[in-house]
């Protein structure tokens, strides 16, 4: 090697000495003195998640060096591992490999590396972070030995990061007291010190069925020592909207209070799905609270919750006891409403079957003229019975319920409604029984109503044996007719659109759709639909502009027009290495992995806005373009209910074209995006009927096709364009959740109301 290059690795390699504190002649005892740690590894255990979070001194992490990489098992990493004094240690001969090893690693260690890991660890020394786990997270690995109880990092030299290392050493050297780190520390199972194993599990497994994913828990000790139970997790709020939460819990008190109230409300709503289904939201710090109908529930009003459930169980057991007890009266009733009919019926139809017999022959036509024909008159003076049950007191049923003011169970609240769901499910079966008596009841009727017809054209003609005789010798009549089937009044279900399931089906169907409907004009004035010119256009539609709005809304699309000109003509001062400039109209771009090359939709060339241009001239183009617009929505139908989404700082009118967004979580992250600072926002959901005229922003809408590559779909947007004042709108529903939106770097977070707004 030169010597002028042999001298930069050794200047470089004394920088960082310089930098970390070490003198290679002068090494501190701290670095030199080793401990035997025995250490069992564990096999199975995933490296990667950390257990346990502590602020650990310095002093009492050793140092193992491993010929290994961070990916290689901890058994391979540990039985290969030497102390830092091996590889310290330039005199002995058998170490001067490992001394060259340190030498490299300094060489190809950068000092703003180790700067960042101290800027870090400054930081987590202030505040631990909302999510505990941090961006250099990875690259500590430091186990304990409960066998040497002693805390040790492996540092694997196949790696390329060496900063922790360095900025243990580093930290080492300076031997302040006190001096802690904030670490996950690998391997290391929950201790149990404030719940247990088998508890963290179930714990996971309820916060799953209220928030649609799993939390990740974490044991973290603070500086003091004390620990606290960190759970983490991302909980859905309302449909399809997530947010981040935290619950910490900081004593073994509140952590079985928490416990036992996620317990209690996942086996109600396990168990009782019928009768429970709770709603979460996020709390002032972040944590996740309960709610039922809009009321909040905590472990200290459990019991109380629970005596007033009981309560209500009991109530419904009633309810349906007294059902049961009325519809079995109905039930009586129609049975031997069916009975009298069914035995009516059979009369008329022996009566009909015998004449059918008689007028076979000259002897049974006169019988039937001058025997049976009395009979039948004895036979109509009948009249059907309809018998009447009173109420019967139904001792077993309404045995005195004695509700005693105490604390029931969980067990006990189960059990009451599981008991009232039986006699629901009773109730609900007795009804059936009900309808179909009804059915069986009507076509008999139909059936005796058919035959009485008949029976009454027979004895029309039996006002004379030769009429009768004339008759009877006609061709037979047609059979009795059925019964008609009766028709249940059944609501029929109609399919709701449903984004994750049918998104991207109805994206390629429609954007295939507009190109072929959609003039260009149309397709241009649908674009416009998409920018802040809507308002204005709005407006227009109802006619509330003035001129003055619309030549203010002309010089904010010059300025910005010319904004992004500047920024166009410095892009193009910028070499492409492929050979072209970036501002190339036949550039390649990609949507949805697939590339393209067609040109954007540009909106200030579609409003025709230049320099002269005057505000007569844009309010001519606007209601060219609301026009097209108009013309646009009306060839589009939905073809099933669809559910839409619409964000803003202030309530809606609900009176106006809006673009509305198919998926509730995309429409909210857009308006944070651009409305950084809003701490209060309404979300309205709106529900559109089947055959509601629109027009969906799909990829045709943002780019032309002249070269016919652009792919097919709603890759794009998620929004549709509506005219909301087409549809009858009333407000159903409203409530309020919150959303944690993390503003910086600085893991501060700001909690945002959402105020919900269901409209059908």
């Amino acid at each position: 090697m030169p010597r002028k290059k042999q001298k930069e690795i050794e200047d470089k390699i004394q920088e960082k000495l310089d930098y970390i504190g070490l003198d290679l002649n002068k090494i501190p005892k701290n670095l030199t003195q080793s401990t035997n740690i025995r250490f069992r590894t564990i096999k199975g255990y995933d490296e990667k998640k950390y257990k346990q979070y502590r602020f650990i001194d310095v002093n009492e992490i050793e140092i193992l060096l491993s010929p290994t990489n961070r990916l290689d098992s901890i058994k391979e990493k540990y039985e290969n591992a030497l102390p830092l004094c091996e590889y310290l240690d330039s005199k002995n001969e058998e170490n001067v490999l490992n001394y060259t090893k340190f030498l490299s690693m300094l060489e190809n260690s950068r000092i703003s590396q180790i700067q960042e890991i101290e800027n870090e660890q400054k930081k987590l020394n202030k505040q631990i972070p909302f999510k505990i786990k941090y961006s250099g997270n990875y690259l500590w690995q430091i186990y304990y030995s409960e066998v040497s109880k002693k805390y040790f990092m492996i540092v694997p030299l196949e790696d390329s990061d060496y900063s922790t290392f360095f900025y243990l050493i580093k930290k080492k050297i300076e031997n302040k007291k006190d001096d802690k780190i904030f670490v996950p520390i690998s391997i290391v199972d929950y201790s149990g010190e404030i719940l247990s194993k088998s508890e963290i599990s179930d714990l996971e497994n309820y916060l799953w069925v209220f928030t649609k994913d799993y939390p990740l828990i974490y044991e973290v000790y603070n500086k003091k020592g004390e620990m606290s139970l960190e759970i983490i997790g991302e909980a859905e709020i309302y449909d399809h909207i997530k947010t981040l939460y935290k619950i910490s819990l900081k004593s073994k008190k509140d952590a079985l209070k928490f416990y036992k109230l996620s317990k209690a409300l996942f086996m109600l709503q396990t168990e009782l799905p019928h009768y429970y289904k709770f709603e979460i939201n996020i709390g002032k710090t972040g944590n996740l609270e309960f709610y039922l109908e809009n009321v909040g529930i905590i472990y200290e009003t459990l019991p109380e919750f629970i005596v007033e459930q009981y309560f209500k169980s009991i109530g419904l057991k009633k309810k349906y006891m007294d059902d049961i007890e009325n519809l079995n009266i109905k039930l009586k009733n129609l049975k031997e409403e069916s009975d009298i009919l069914a035995a009516e019926y059979a009369q008329k139809e022996k009566q009909i079957t015998t004449y059918l017999e008689c007028k076979k022959t000259f002897f049974g036509k006169v019988k039937y003229f001058f025997k049976l024909g009395k009979q039948q008159k004895k036979a109509e003076n009948k009249k059907n019975k309809k018998v009447e049950h009173k109420k019967e007191e139904n001792k077993k049923i309404n045995e005195k319920i004695k509700l005693e003011q105490k604390n029931y169970t969980i067990f006990e609240l189960e059990n009451s409604f599981k008991e009232a769901e039986e006699k629901e499910e009773q109730a609900k079966k007795l009804l059936m029984d009900i309808n179909a008596l009804k059915l069986k009841n009507k076509n008999l009727k139909k059936k005796i109503e058919n035959a009485t017809g008949y029976i009454e054209e027979i004895n029309k003609h039996k006002k004379s044996i030769f009429e009768f005789w004339k008759y009877s010798n006609k061709d037979a009549v047609a059979e009795l007719d059925e019964g008609e089937e009766e028709e249940l009044n059944v609501k029929k279900i109609e399919k709701v659109f449903d984004f994750e399931n049918d998104f991207e089906n109805f994206g390629t169907n429609i954007d295939k759709v507009q190109r072929n409907k959609f003039t260009d004009l149309e397709q241009d004035s649908v674009f416009i639909a998409n920018s802040d010119v809507l308002e204005l256009l709005n407006r227009m539609n109802l006619g509330l502009a003035e001129n003055k709005e619309i030549s203010a809304k002309l010089k904010e699309l010059k300025i910005e027009a010319e904004e992004i000109d500047n920024e166009q003509v410095e892009d193009e001062e910028t070499f492409n290495i492929f050979g072209t400039f970036r501002q190339n109209g036949n550039k390649e771009r990609t949507i949805r992995n697939k590339t393209h090359r067609e040109a954007p939709r540009d909106k200030f060339a579609i409003l025709d806005i230049k320099k002269g241009s005057r505000g007569i001239e844009l309010k001519k183009k606007l209601e060219i373009i609301l026009s097209n617009i108009k013309s646009a929505l009306e060839k589009n139908k939905t073809q099933e209910d669809m559910y839409v989404y619409k964000v803003s700082d202030t309530k809606l009118e609900l009176n106006a074209i809006e673009a509305m967004s198919l998926n509730a979580q995309d429409e909210l992250d857009d308006f944070i995006k651009r409305e950084k600072n809003a701490n209060t926002l309404y979300l309205y959901k709106i529900k559109i009927p089947k055959g509601t005229a629109f027009a969906a922003f799909t990829n045709i809408i943002f780019f032309d096709n002249k070269n016919m590559t652009l792919p097919v779909g709603m890759d794009l947007s998620t929004k549709i364009l509506i005219d909301l004042s087409k549809i009858e709108l009333k407000e159903v529903v409203k409530k309020k959740i919150n959303k944690l939106e993390f503003e910086d770097e600085e893991d501060s977070f700001s909690k945002i109301e959402i105020n919900i707004k269901e409209c059908e």
